[in-house]
């Protein structure tokens, strides 16, 4: 079984030989030759530009035994297209040009042809199957609409997201067209992924957990399950939803093929929760890997033996990759996967 057809059968909740394996944010400043191309070119640059943003995809996977590489880019891209950039404060965080701090502003995002604007994801992705081969799964991504609405509209990165909440109790109407337009602009820009190349998708819907609980399903999961919707049982997604793993149920109702889970749950309870036909992604603290080989093997065992007899997993962190992460427990983490004992 070769490492693309292990990982969609794990997305189809079908047996494996063992776990398939990838890591969120596989690339990035933990291995040295990023950090080399980082001092010639800016991130947002070799986003911009397939050839970069291929040749940074590719990394980990020059180096790691990994199942799957997922395309180097960032969620933000989308906003970008819709007529409002990002960019890193000095200070640290995400900026965004233009918060949309009034409703004209909102009213005026460029919805028309912003998919065609991110073709340069699709080149990247291209270029990245084609020097992948037919061998080794691609995974493509977007940002949900009410984690892409908070930066928008906070202007970056926020301590309290006051702003966004009040346009939602206040706006409402305001708030549903916005919601609309990243909603089709991530289901088009999904899809667009997958015909350049992608075998699969996770939205990230990092900031859920700042909902109040009474409106997590008006206020991000029923926008997400519009794109999931819109994209159609043939494509597998993979939703990520950071602090909300003990709504199963309710994620499950999304649609999504695939949930990947946070370090707050144990899987095994994830599992017994989980609708039979529901793969389940994770979940190892990622500071793990900055501790020692032996912990994270130690750590990494712990894991696969909660999952041990279920079809349908997917070995991942918990989050993404940190930059403090050392390679050798990198190493000792996918050895420890990929010599994993075969499950039922």
């Amino acid at each position: 079984m070769n490492a693309r057809s292990r990982f969609l059968a794990a997305a189809n909740c079908l047996p494996t030989d063992r776990p398939p394996v990838w890591l969120m944010r596989q690339a990035g400043r933990y291995l040295p030759e990023y950090r080399a191309l980082k001092t010639k070119h800016d991130f947002v640059t070799m986003v911009r530009t397939p050839e970069l943003a291929t040749e940074v995809t590719l990394q980990p996977l020059q180096r790691f035994a990994l199942d799957a590489a997922i395309i180097f880019s960032d969620i933000l891209v989308i906003p970008e297209a819709l007529g409002q950039p990002y960019y890193f404060r000095e200070q640290g965080g995400i900026g965004m040009e233009a918060p949309l701090d009034r409703i004209e502003k909102i009213k005026a995002l460029q919805k028309d042809g912003a998919a065609d604007r991110l073709a340069y994801v699709y080149d990247a992705l291209r270029l990245t199957r084609a020097q992948l081969g037919e061998d080794t799964a691609l995974l493509g991504f977007c940002g949900s609409p009410w984690t892409l609405a908070c930066y928008m509209v906070e202007g970056g990165s926020s301590k309290d997201f006051a702003k966004i909440k009040t346009l939602a109790w206040t706006e409402p109407k305001v708030f549903a067209d916005l919601m609309e337009t990243l909603t089709d602009t991530c289901a088009e820009y999904l899809r667009r992924q997958v015909d350049a190349g992608a075998d699969a998708v996770q939205i990230f819907d990092s900031w859920g957990a700042i909902c109040p609980a009474h409106l997590y399903e008006t206020w991000s999961l029923r926008w997400i399950r519009g794109i999931i919707d819109r994209l159609g049982s043939d494509v597998p997604v993979i939703l990520y939803a950071k602090g909300m793993c003990h709504l199963i149920p309710q994620l499950s109702a999304t649609g999504a093929s695939i949930l990947s889970m946070d370090w707050t749950i144990d899987l095994a309870e994830a599992a017994a929760l989980a609708p039979a036909h529901l793969s389940l992604q994770g979940n190892l603290d990622p500071a793990v890997l900055t501790s020692s080989p032996e912990t994270t093997r130690a750590e990494t065992h712990r894991v696969l033996e909660s999952m041990a007899g279920r079809a349908g997993y997917i070995f991942n962190l918990g989050h993404g990759m940190i930059p403090s992460a050392k390679i050798e427990c990198v190493e000792a983490l996918v050895d420890t996967v990929v010599h994993s004992s075969p499950r039922a």
